[in-house]
């Protein structure tokens, strides 16, 4: 039997961040980031260009600091 431990689990976790559940989460969040108004735009750094282009990547195409 394995020993699943909490720092496994973790490790585990952390290495499958692209699996179906990252993917979901990537998608939500750029469809956030394409709703934000100007003002919320400015808190974040970015204008609305950067933000559209950010929205527009598909949904595999993940930060890369996901690929390890």
């Amino acid at each position: 039997m394995t020993d699943l431990t909490a720092a496994h689990i973790s490790r585990n976790a952390r290495r499958t961040r692209t699996g179906l559940m990252g993917y979901l989460d990537l998608y939500r969040q750029r469809r956030a980031l394409a709703h934000m108004d100007d003002a919320q735009l400015t808190d974040l750094g970015l204008t609305k260009a950067e933000a559209q282009q950010e929205a527009d990547r598909p949904v595999w195409d993940a930060p890369n600091h996901w690929q390890r």
